[in-house]
């Protein structure tokens, strides 16, 4: 099925708009970016590349991280997601530090190369499957970037972003994850106990994700197939890694930072489709179990759902041969139950945190990296699901060596075909 003329009428319009303004406001962008060292107070010219919710979310706090900034550019596949971003953040707080003409919206496959081609700060939403180009663009362009989680959907995919972020280092360059847990004071405070022995040696880590599900939208008749599944995307694991990698990475990300992000020698797991069955759940399960395994005889046990009308359970658990954490209440106890430690600091709102602190890394001169753990916790998730859907255990030699790419052979608006439902037992691991 073919997409409605509009809807390619739109995007026609926006690639014309913004092509002619590239050329200038990217020469402007490159010498600001020079430009840009420790103390400065020019300001700083936002880009926004995946319009969604957690887009604007990340837009409006890139702006209140930093007066001296202004959202310049925004990009995403449909012209519609940025008109709706765009009408939203100026009805917030940061409205006066939007400022992005007509002209500044490009919308299609390649928008991303024309919000990085006029800004010196890209904050990176897109669905996960475009992370590892869209870096790589970013970062070769010497921007600064602000990347969701997570930042892959297969081993190719991890191997280029890790590639890229050496890049970064080398240019000096923030590369922050929206592993947002990480920027969290308890939880830092509190994995330091753990790092610190409070609880003893490691020797067991359980986690759980168990929620219910997530949005979706109706398929519209002028819709293609390449155009349901991109504003579906959770349901596509081409495009979102299946909810292991896009919702789980947060509890694996976790079991990461335990181990100092030494990755696990191997995993099995299992899962499937029991709730979400119709077609447009896509062909991604709605339940995962999978164990993990280091090199020093440690097992993380992990299990996530996405199922309606279940119990919630979101906690994660370190035992230690002391006692145990109990992470998300930001404490520990000894093996009797009592308390041995409660983290009573500060509050904070991680997901300001992260803007706050990779800006002022910006204004410092001082670059903040996280490449190493968004990547690893990244590839976690990728392994369990690999394990899950074939049945078979991964070692994470394999998992990083595997040649499954999930890119389809060309980005059009017409034909986009949904994969077989993985079938432990028959699917077959690359």
């Amino acid at each position: 099925m073919a997409t409605s003329s509009s809807s390619e009428t739109n995007r026609r319009d926006f690639l014309k708009k913004g092509t002619a303004a590239t050329v200038t406001a990217g020469i402007v962008a490159s010498n600001l970016n020079q430009s840009v060292y420790a103390n400065s107070t020019d300001t700083l010219r936002v880009g926004l590349i995946g319009c969604g919710g957690r887009g604007t979310g990340a837009a409006n706090q890139a702006l209140s991280a930093d007066p001296q900034t202004k959202l310049v550019a925004m990009g995403d596949a449909f012209a519609d997601q940025i008109d709706k971003s765009h009408q939203n953040l100026i009805n917030t707080k940061v409205k006066g530090q939007v400022e992005v003409p007509e002209e500044n919206r490009f919308a299609g496959f390649d928008a991303y190369k024309h919000v990085i081609d006029n800004v010196d700060v890209v904050l990176l939403t897109t669905p996960p499957h475009f992370r590892p180009e869209q870096l790589k663009a970013a970062v070769d362009a010497g921007k600064h970037v602000f990347v969701e989680k997570p930042v892959a959907v297969d081993a190719a995919g991890v191997r280029s972003i890790l590639e890229t972020c050496e890049v970064a280092k080398k240019k000096n360059l923030s590369i922050v994850s929206g592993l947002c847990w990480r920027y969290h004071y308890g939880m830092r405070e509190t994995f330091q106990q753990v790092h610190d022995g409070n609880i003893g040696d490691v020797v067991a880590m359980q986690c759980s994700y168990n929620t219910r599900g997530l949005w979706k939208k109706d398929r519209q008749e002028s819709w293609s197939d390449m155009e349901w599944q991109l504003r579906n995307w959770l349901y596509f694991t081409w495009l979102s890694g299946d909810f292991i990698t896009e919702q789980h990475i947060h509890s694996l990300d976790k079991i990461g930072w335990t181990m100092h992000d030494e990755p696990p020698v191997r995993c099995n797991g299992t899962g499937g489709r029991q709730t979400r069955t119709e077609d447009a759940y896509g062909h991604v399960y709605d339940h995962f179990a999978v164990v993990y395994e280091y090199a020093n005889g440690v097992k993380a046990f992990s299990r996530c759902r996405q199922q309606d009308g279940c119990a919630v359970d979101v906690s994660d658990h370190v035992i230690g041969t002391e006692g145990r954490a109990d992470v998300f209440k930001h404490r520990t106890l000894n093996h009797k139950g009592e308390r041995m430690w409660q983290f009573r600091g500060k509050k904070n709102n991680m997901y300001q945190t992260e803007h706050d602190e990779f800006f002022a890394s910006i204004r410092s001169g001082k670059p903040i990296n996280n490449g190493e753990y968004m990547s690893r916790s990244t590839m976690m998730a990728i392994m369990g699901r690999m394990a899950a859907y074939t049945g078979q255990t991964i070692t994470w030699e394999d998992a990083m060596n595997s040649k499954e790419v999930l890119k389809p052979e060309r980005y059009d608006w017409i034909s986009m075909d949904v994969p077989p439902i993985a079938m432990p037992g028959i699917t077959a691991f690359s």
